[in-house]
């Protein structure tokens, strides 16, 4: 299985609390936190990320 390409979250600041994403070859959106990048890697539709980030963006204060 191909490693995947993560990306760095644009809202994140400097530090270790940020989120990665990537585009995984089985069609799933992974998630991972910039802290252990080696760690726990969530997976997760792209329509299910799409409606988090909808959900997320129109909840901002």
């Amino acid at each position: 299985m191909p490693t995947p390409e993560w990306q760095k979250s644009s809202h994140c600041g400097e530090g270790d609390a940020c989120l990665h994403v990537a585009a995984a070859g089985d069609r799933m959106v992974k998630l991972t936190e910039s802290s252990d990048p080696g760690g726990a890697i969530l997976s997760t539709t792209p329509a299910a990320f799409a409606a988090l980030t909808r959900a997320l963006k129109a909840n901002r204060g």
